[in-house]
């Protein structure tokens, strides 16, 4: 994917939020966003034709991340308020709420099968939800971490998560193994690449670190954007040729995945962008800010 196929060309702006967007993200199939943030709200957008279609009213606080089901049923999020809520998409009701965390919780994530969420909390701790049970009571913690758990991600039999005590975790769910890797910088994102081969971490040092996930090597790092503050958000190109980050002076960064030149940055937004999301099959992106928008991007 050369440079010219990046997503640099703002089509919409979404608006509706009052005050900060703290994160967006596409659904599966890339067709409609969730956002949500410090009004305490969730939205429902088509990003492509610039609609809004549905809030999300139940939190007490803010709402720091959300995440939607494959099949676009259910979505979960988390914030402020220290609970992780189950909703139903279509007709907008909270199914469940799962109490435990001792603090607030930073993020969310759905398993392949949909059957269980994953949260990660200021309290230390990731902990496992099963959608299906009444039980209210987690059926995994993980509470190995020193300081506050900032970003998790799942793959089919792991759980690996982001510390600001400097650590990627990896917990193999089969075997019951942990993995550490210490990165050295506070943990504020981790996202795996399409292929699943590597992770990708945001550090508050402004950098971003790719390691290779069989190994725990460190494969490259990239700077140029500002994070010394915000939790912002990070991830590959749908061809994991590049990678994508925002800063906390507005600007999106492409830098190319292999030799860590930056390719392209621009001015996204008027302030801290809080996340990136990148279309599943498109070269498409969407974004967030502290400015209260998101906005969609093409080539």
């Amino acid at each position: 994917m050369s440079v010219e196929d990046l997503p640099r060309k703002e089509v919409n702006v979404l608006k509706g939020h009052e005050g900060a967007v703290l994160a967006a993200r596409f659904n599966a199939d890339g067709n409609y966003c969730l956002s949500c943030g410090k009004d305490r709200t969730i939205r429902l957008w088509n990003p492509h034709r610039g609609i809004h279609i549905k809030t999300y009213k139940s939190h007490a606080r803010e709402v720091r991340d959300v995440h939607v089901t494959p099949d676009n049923s259910k979505l979960c999020s988390c914030g402020g308020d220290r609970q992780v809520f189950y909703w139903d998409v279509a007709t907008g009701r909270v199914i469940r709420k799962f109490r435990g965390h001792d603090g607030e919780v930073n993020g969310v994530k759905f398993n392949e099968y949909s059957s269980v969420v994953v949260s990660a909390g200021y309290d230390q701790s990731l902990r496992a939800w099963d959608c299906r049970s009444h039980s209210t009571e987690p059926i995994q913690i993980v509470d190995t971490f020193a300081d506050s758990v900032m970003s998790v991600s799942l793959t089919k039999t792991e759980i690996i998560g982001g510390s600001v005590d400097g650590t990627v975790r990896t917990f193999d769910i089969r075997i019951g193994r942990e993995i550490s890797d210490n990165l050295g910088q506070p943990v504020n994102c981790v996202s795996m690449s399409n292929d699943g081969n590597c992770i990708l971490a945001g550090c508050l040092d402004s950098s971003l670190r790719l390691l290779d996930r069989s190994t725990g090597e460190l494969l490259q790092e990239y700077k140029g954007h500002t994070n010394k503050s915000y939790k912002l958000d990070c991830c590959l190109t749908n061809t994991d040729a590049h990678v994508t980050g925002g800063s906390e002076d507005g600007f999106i960064y492409f830098w190319d995945l292999v030799d860590a030149s930056v390719v392209s940055r621009f001015r996204a937004h008027t302030s801290v962008v809080t996340s990136v999301s990148y279309h599943p099959k498109e070269n498409c992106m969407v974004t967030s800010s502290v400015d209260g928008t998101v906005r969609v991007w093409r080539t």
